[in-house]
């Protein structure tokens, strides 16, 4: 069960919620329906969960770090794989830092761009410098 899996059928799920407003078990589950791959069910459900938990959070971040750019008018995979690949660099400390940033280029070359992947890559390269400092900020967090 690979991790990068697990990333792709979370893309898939906050996708699904953010377009369809259904439900984190109900998108969980629709994804999972189309995957004939073994997929670490709990590591799908914490990343979908918390990166919806933690979006107020998470969006927060975006703006900081992606100088010019709207929420509203950022592609929504862009947008959903940054507030992803944010969530996991915040709150799953485990997963080193160049992981997560790769697997989210990685992500946004195949359900995006080539221009979504170096914009993803920006994005995330330039919090990397303060990446301590905004995981004391997000110890903090209540998730509202």
């Amino acid at each position: 069960m690979s991790r990068r899996l697990v990333r792709e059928k979370s893309l898939q799920s906050l996708f699904q919620i953010r377009m369809g407003e259904v439900p984190i078990d109900e998108a969980i589950e629709h994804v999972l329906e189309e995957t004939e791959q073994p997929v670490d069910t709990q590591y799908l459900r914490q990343l979908v969960a918390g990166t919806t938990q933690h979006q107020k959070q998470i969006d927060e971040v975006i703006r900081q770090y992606s100088v010019g750019w709207e929420l509203d008018r950022m592609p929504v995979v862009d947008l959903t794989l940054l507030r992803m690949a944010i969530y996991e660099l915040l709150y799953e400390q485990d997963v080193p830092v160049k992981v997560v940033i790769n697997e989210a280029v990685e992500l946004a070359k195949v359900f995006s761009t080539a221009e979504s992947a170096k914009f993803v890559n920006g994005v995330l390269g330039k919090l990397i410098g303060e990446i301590e400092q905004l995981r004391g900020i997000a110890a903090n967090d209540s998730g509202d």
